[in-house]
This record gives C-alpha cells, structure tokens and sequence, in this order.
C-alpha cells in the first residue's frame, strides 16, 4: 500500500514536500521531453504548500499575489490542465478542486481520504482495491478508463481534538 497519509496528518515542514514535488515534475518533463514552465511550476507549488485541495480561482489569487498582478483563469486552467495530463496533480471532483500527487507515474487507486473539519486531503494506493475495481469491471463488462474514490472523514488530528473537546470540531468551536 502506498499512501502520504502519515504525512499528510502530521505537522511537518512543507518545504520538503515542495522540493520533492518539484523535482519530480522536472525529471518527468525532462524524460517526456515536456516543458514546466514558470506558471505550471508556482500551480504545482502552490498545491503543495498544504495538503488541502485548491480550487482554480483560490490557486489565481494565491498566484496573483505571489506575482503582484493579476492572473488571467485560462493562465491556470492551462497549467491545470498541464498537470493533470502530467499526472502530477489530481482532481477532486466534490470539491472541484486540486491537489498534488505523491505517486506520478506510478499505477494508483485514486483514493482520496478528506478531513471534514481541517480540509486535508491524502491519498492512498492499494493493490487490492485497484483489484476489487477491476474484477467488478470485468465483472459488468465494464471496461475501466479511470476513477477517483473520495471518502470524508476525520484525519487522526482532527479526531483527537474531537475527542477531546467533548466531540466538537475545530470549526463548530469557531462558530462558538
């Protein structure tokens, strides 16, 4: 099982997670011969400044700040659409928004665990799950072309906190 579950839910420095995710996407668009250019560059950082999913007009303003003007939605959809193509990135359709992929190029499950009350989001890869899908599949004479598993939750943090605070959440206690 692959998974940056134990990442993600921890306190960490996310220069690291930065740096790893940039060296990836240059190795991968030297060996396809692709061009990661400024632009797709500071999209990738910035879905990788946090575990939590950004949206496409949150990754414009965060990236019209960064460039002190403003950034056209084709600019970023473009580079969006770069990364997804790329597989450096993935789509979380519920919450029509992004995140960075820690497992590019690599066979996964697309099995998103989402933190209802921090918003983070990991991924998890797991050989059996990618089974059970395609033996349903095959099962239905369906055949597979991709997918995206979102399961909402507490992250182990969150649910800590919950536990406790008497079973109220970090955003309930805001509302207080």
């Amino acid at each position: 099982m692959l998974s940056n579950s134990r990442l993600v839910h921890q306190p960490h420095d996310h220069r690291r997670c930065i740096s790893a995710a940039l060296t990836r996407a240059r190795d991968l668009c030297a060996e396809e011969n692709l061009r990661l250019t400024p632009t797709r560059e500071s999209v990738l950082r910035l879905l990788w400044q946090s575990h939590r999913p950004l949206g496409a007009y949150q990754l414009q303003d965060q990236l019209a700040k960064i460039s002190g003007k403003p950034i056209a939605p084709p600019t970023i959809y473009r580079a969006v659409e770069f990364l997804l193509k790329t597989g450096l990135i993935h789509r979380i359709a519920s919450l029509n928004a992004y995140i960075g992929c820690p497992f590019p190029n690599s066979d996964h499950s697309n099995l998103f665990m989402i933190c209802t009350d921090c918003g983070s989001a990991a991924e998890v890869a797991h050989s059996s799950i990618n089974k059970l899908l395609q033996s349903t599949c095959e099962k239905a004479n369906f055949t597979l072309q991709d997918q995206s598993l979102e399961i909402f939750g507490l992250c182990p943090n969150c649910s800590l906190q919950q536990q406790e605070n008497g079973g109220i959440s970090s955003a309930d206690k805001d509302h207080e």
